[in-house]
């Protein structure tokens, strides 16, 4: 049996749930939320801010034992969920769908942006390190304590990154001959 055969592999159907998704991913309703560039990129920063507030929140609470900001990142919660969504439906589910519900070029752009998000986290998490190092030799402090809040905040900025990339690098919509 040979390996070099051109032939792809069969794709799975799709399933009921990846019908609903792929419908859900593409609805047009708010559009006028990611329309241009510069929106979408509004939308991007609206997100990695409430990521990095509700994340502030959590650490100081413990850092500082102060209850109330325990329950900041609820509050925050709703907002980053729509943001959340607002992306998705920017990048129209590049990133959530499944492989079988993508065609090639779609593939293709979510593959592109996971290399370059991924590429972009190592240089976070290489400032990271760095950051410690220095905070420790020339600050003379623990670092020690900030160890979780680090590692925390690296899987955080891991698990989004794709999707910040993908909502400041995704194309306009063409303009509709109707429209002019």
């Amino acid at each position: 049996m040979t390996t070099t055969g051109t032939t792809p592999a069969a794709r799975r159907p799709r399933t009921r749930y990846d019908e609903r998704m792929y419908a859900l991913m593409n609805r047009r309703e708010g559009a006028a939320l990611y329309a241009t560039t510069r929106q979408r990129r509004a939308v991007v920063v609206a997100h990695v801010l409430l990521t990095v507030a509700s994340l502030a929140a959590e650490f100081s609470a413990f850092a500082t034992a102060t209850v109330w900001l325990v329950f900041l990142p609820l509050v925050l919660l709703i907002p980053w969920c729509i943001a959340t969504g607002v992306l998705n439906a920017a990048t129209r589910g590049l990133l959530e769908l499944r492989t079988r519900v993508l065609d090639e070029r779609q593939l293709a752009e979510r593959d592109r942006v996971r290399a370059l998000a991924h590429r972009l986290t190592t240089y976070v998490l290489l400032c990271a390190v760095a950051g410690a190092i220095v905070i420790g030799e020339l600050g003379g402090l623990t670092v020690g304590g900030a160890v979780l809040p680090v590692l925390i905040s690296a899987f955080v900025v891991h698990w989004l990154m794709p999707l910040w990339v993908a909502g400041m690098t995704a194309q306009d919509e063409p303009a509709d001959e109707t429209d002019e």
